[in-house]
């Protein structure tokens, strides 16, 4: 079950993502012509960018759900800096460093100067801190960044009617920050479509990713999430069909963020600060036409996530965030075992590249 330590995985490209963050952060504005204003803000857009990778590096590589450690990765904030063998730094320094660079990015950056979702905008700084807030149980935080993102107004709940027609356009009223795709990048087989497509039926993926098919199970007959999913193989496979539908070319932009993710995030920091947790739930189901819910609870909170969520990549966070045990499966729905928690096994190993090349960097556990 353990992870191939040969393969860099999103290391690299995180990284990478950094060097050129930290090559606009560092750039002296004074040298430059034109609206120095948006040329902070820009500055604020990169120093964004740099928090997400270093929380998406942290919660792959870092040891939070380990068997003990403490260790995150290395922090980054010069391109190509004195330091070319840093080492690993813990996982509250990592945490620190993005805290400090959304709050600084959140105060340099001007929100009208955003009108567009392709960009980094202001409040994505708040969207991205309630989600670091929430995985980590900073609960106070989450509250006050979620609010800062519904009290600016800019953004809404995709309602019923269009939710499932949402996933096949780009923007939205619900998008806060989505990566852009067109006809002109012809991904062809590289479409995150395709690992959710089943081979050799139209629309054809290679089909990595299959939906145990209990899934289903999960929504109610008149909830319009459940028209995201569909069957393929001659009605054998479960899979995701309605998010990112194009497998033509890959076209569909792909959001990140998304404002019905940071009403839940909102609705789980209520429950665990004692605040009114039930009516930001009930603002998701009453868009999904779905049962709403009598009591908030964790169970129904974390429920709720999967359902609107699934196929964005939380649901393994999620079940991490909160101690779960990790059920697995083969490709005939046959239960294989469970990796329980915490465990080794849920700290990507760091890659042997970067071993080689780093004789400060210290491996996972297991590898």
């Amino acid at each position: 079950f353990a992870y191939n330590s040969n393969t860099g995985f999103m290391w690299e490209e995180a990284y990478e993502v950094i060097a050129n963050a930290n090559v606009i952060i560092n750039t002296d504005l004074s040298t430059l012509e034109g609206d120095l204003a948006y040329g902070e803000h820009l500055q604020g857009g990169a120093m964004i960018l740099r928090a997400l990778a270093h929380y998406d590096l942290l919660r792959v590589y870092g040891q939070q759900h380990a068997e003990g450690g403490n260790l995150g990765v290395p922090i980054i904030t010069e391109f190509k800096g004195e330091d070319l063998y840093p080492s690993r730094n813990t996982i509250d320094e990592v945490k620190a460093a993005i805290y400090d660079d959304l709050e600084t990015a959140f105060d340099m950056m001007d929100s009208s100067y955003d009108t567009s979702s392709i960009f980094v905008s202001k409040f994505v700084a708040k969207a991205l801190e309630a989600r670091v807030a929430v995985y980590f149980g900073d609960w106070d935080r989450a509250v006050s960044a979620s609010e800062a993102v519904i009290g600016s107004g800019m953004y809404s709940i995709i309602g019923a009617d269009d939710f499932v027609s949402s996933w096949a356009s780009d923007g939205g009223s619900n998008v806060i920050f989505e990566l852009a795709y067109s006809d002109a990048d012809n991904q062809g087989s590289n479409a995150l479509s395709y690992i959710y497509r089943y081979p050799g039926d139209a629309p054809n993926g290679y089909g990595d990713l299959q939906v145990v098919s209990t899934v289903i199970d999960l929504f109610e007959e008149d909830d319009v999430r459940i028209d995201i999913l569909g069957y393929q193989d001659e009605g054998a496979r479960l899979r995701n069909i309605g998010k990112y539908p194009d497998t033509a070319v890959g076209a569909d932009n792909i959001p990140l963020f998304r404002y019905e993710e940071v009403i839940l995030n909102y609705a789980e920091a209520l429950l665990e600060t004692g605040g009114d947790a039930l009516t930001q739930l009930n603002l998701i189901t009453s868009n999904r036409g779905a049962t709403p819910y009598v009591s908030a609870t964790k169970e129904n909170i974390l429920l709720e996530r999967r359902k609107e969520l699934m196929f964005e990549g939380f649901r393994f966070d999620d079940m991490m965030r909160t101690g779960q045990d990790v059920p697995y499966w083969n490709t005939t729905e046959t239960l294989l075992g469970t990796q329980t928690y915490p465990n080794n096994l849920f700290a990507y190993p760091i890659p042997l590249g970067e071993l080689n090349a780093n004789s400060n960097m210290e491996p996972n556990e297991g590898y």
